[in-house]
């Protein structure tokens, strides 16, 4: 009978005994997981309470000048200087001299530029806060014929209330996508045929621009410009007031972690007077017209970035593209140095540009981009008895690969076959370095 209870006992008292091991197992490691979170939250607490102190000294510091007028840390203001160089080889089937897009009044820096090597854009700039309140920004373009232009020059307001900021000086208009992007931010080595055929390749202008960020989980941004009007589809009346006005609205946002948008709307507004441009007449003779009158430009755009889990830095896709609508009404002088040829000029024309760039490895791009432009209709009254009525439609394919060793350092290789002159087909191929050196501010989206 005792030899039964042992029997039984045994394996009782034995799963007793690893119940309470394995209890006293969970209840020291779930102390341990314990403790280590309790460990996390103290160095976490500790590290935000150290960044907070320093936030509050720098502020201070920064608040308060120290004697004789100097910055209370030396290098507080000290500005940021970036270098980008620029260069290409262009080997092109067509001469690039006098190239001008068939039937779109030309302006503005357009074309392929020249062929063999040369220096493209190169870009200085010198930024830096220079108070609590305001930014200010120089950006010099070097162009490959050794002269220098500014680019831009401007005053910026830090910190307006209710969402608003106020620039003033010389900068790219906010109209569209690419406008405001520098030509180092350029997936492809030239502007599309639609900026290049609208707005001489980008608008920039000496003026002033007030933006709004609306306080929405939603990114929503209205903003206006207005400037002298100094630059094509303008032209420098040298009057009193604003030549030229333009108003943009931008929306956007995330459909999920590795998906973002951007939609924008805008409007250019100006009044040239006497904008010259070089002409070909029926009978083959080159002479120089003169376009005055009102000029109005709608854009559409849309820009929608995809990259896995929100980390583009070893995969991307983004799809770009912009679309163009310009009503032109006035008169056309038909040989501008002689007179009695001023008569009535309307048109009304369009254009498009979609592509896509796919980074495939962390250091390669893929990209491809589809151009269109539509002469529309064109009046030119009486002065079709000596101009052409254009009826041509240009367009324009681009395949392009680069590779990048590091954020600062690009080559590309692109090859287009461009259809934006009548019966004058080119096959372009280039080759294009893009170096950056010093700081350099963040990109746009």
């Amino acid at each position: 009978m005792h030899s039964a209870r042992t029997v039984f006992l045994a394996p009782l008292i034995g799963f007793l005994l690893t119940s309470a091991t394995a209890e006293a197992a969970d209840s020291r490691e779930l102390e341990q997981i314990r403790a280590e979170i309790r460990q996390l939250k103290e160095t976490y607490e500790t590290r935000i309470q150290d960044l907070e102190r320093r936030l509050q000294q720098t502020e201070t510091a920064a608040a308060q000048p120290a004697q004789n007028g100097a910055p209370a840390s030396a290098g507080a203001f000290n500005p940021a200087v970036s270098l980008i160089l620029s260069g290409t080889y262009a080997n092109l089937s067509r001469n690039p001299n006098n190239y001008r897009i068939t039937g779109f009044i030309p302006g503005g820096e357009i074309g392929p530029g020249q062929r063999g090597f040369s220096l493209t854009e190169s870009e200085l700039g010198i930024s830096a806060n220079i108070d609590p309140d305001f930014f200010g920004a120089l950006n010099f373009s070097i162009h490959p014929d050794n002269t220098v232009s500014t680019e831009e020059a401007y005053v910026q307001t830090i910190g307006l209330a209710h969402g608003l900021t106020l620039k003033a000086g010389r900068f790219y208009a906010g109209i569209g996508y690419l406008n405001e992007q520098h030509a180092h931010v350029w997936d492809f080595v030239d502007a599309p045929l639609a900026y290049q055929a609208f707005l001489g390749g980008q608008l920039n202008d000496d003026g002033i621009q007030l933006r709004w960020l609306a306080p929405t989980d939603t990114f929503l941004e209205l903003g206006a410009d207005i400037g002298r009007g100094k630059n094509f589809p303008s032209s420098d009346r040298n009057k009193n007031g604003a030549g030229t006005v333009d108003m943009f609205a931008h929306i956007g946002g995330d459909t999920d972690a590795g998906s973002s948008w951007r939609a924008g709307l805008s409007y250019l507004a100006t009044s040239p007077s006497d904008r010259r441009y070089a002409d070909t007449d029926l009978t083959g003779t080159a002479v120089t017209n003169a376009f005055s009158g009102t000029s109005h430009l709608w854009l559409t755009d849309f820009v929608w970035k995809w990259a896995p889990g929100g980390n583009s830095a070893s995969r991307y896709f983004k799809l770009q593209g912009e679309y163009f609508r310009r009503h032109e009404d006035g008169t056309l002088d038909y040989q501008a140095d002689t007179p009695g040829n001023i008569l009535p000029y309307a048109s009304a024309q369009s254009g498009w540009y979609v592509q896509g760039v796919y980074r495939f490895q962390p250091s390669w791009r893929l990209g491809l981009r589809a151009e269109h432009l539509d002469s529309g209709m064109t009046n030119l009254g009486a002065n079709s008895a000596f101009l052409a009525n254009p009826s041509y439609q240009p367009s324009k394919y681009s395949l392009m690969l680069d590779y990048s060793a590091s954020e600062f350092s690009r080559i590309r290789l692109q090859a287009a076959h461009d259809n934006s002159r009548q019966g004058m087909s080119d096959n372009q191929m280039f080759i294009q370095y893009q170096m950056s050196l010093g700081a350099h501010g963040a990109h746009p989206f």
